[in-house]
């Protein structure tokens, strides 16, 4: 699961590189995503309902998302629903092919801040969102939704952030418009700990 602030269990296999330059970790289960909480994401109108529309200027209605495509980086990815445990915390996507979405928070389209979160990397190999930190301003991000409807967005910038001091307004507060962010691991891996030391975002806004 995702636990704040930000500290999270992410590995991959000793002999495999992360997604940023790391010192190979001894053990660790899995390379999670970075932690987001009920008190850090907004709810959306939508709320996971495929039913509602966005308010602000430029919003679409809201439906769930079910694939994210991301052509400059070669992903196509299942987008799975991501609910939040007892503690208001995220829990991170079981499979390390698939994407999860926060479904407490607004859809990609909606008005407010959407998070699809991936893991960088696994025992096994580069998981889903490896290649995240090579993203550049101007790519496209596409989600495609339940509706049958399709919502682009286009980055503004990346980022990476200890995960001690991650700016959660800058990260998750809502811009009045329909925005999206895409999250996971990256930086040194800290054996003691089990878990990269940072997240890399990528703030995209609706094209």
């Amino acid at each position: 699961m995702l636990l704040l602030p930000w500290s999270v269990s992410c590995g991959p296999r000793p002999d495999r590189p992360a997604a940023a330059p790391v010192t190979p970790p001894a053990a660790a289960d899995r390379s999670a995503p970075p932690a987001v909480t009920s008190s850090t994401v907004g709810t959306g109108t939508g709320a996971g309902t495929g039913t509602a529309a966005g308010t602000g200027a430029g919003s679409v209605q809201a439906a769930d998302p079910v694939r994210v495509r991301i052509p400059a980086i070669a992903v196509s990815a299942p987008v799975v629903p991501l609910s939040l445990d007892g503690g208001g915390r995220l829990r991170a996507p079981d499979g390390f092919s698939e994407t999860g979405w926060n479904a407490a928070g607004p859809e990609p389209g909606e008005t407010g801040t959407a998070v699809i979160a991936g893991h960088v990397d696994s025992r096994t190999g580069p998981a889903v969102f490896f290649r995240l930190r090579d993203l550049a301003p101007g790519d496209r991000v596409e989600v495609e939704r339940a509706d049958g409807s399709s919502v682009a967005f286009v980055v503004r910038r990346l980022a990476r952030f200890p995960k001690d001091a991650v700016p959660a307004a800058d990260v998750y507060g809502s811009t009045g418009a329909p925005a999206l962010r895409l999250i996971t691991c990256g930086g040194v891996f800290d054996q003691a700990r089990s878990s990269y030391r940072d997240n890399v975002v990528v703030f995209a806004d609706l094209a």
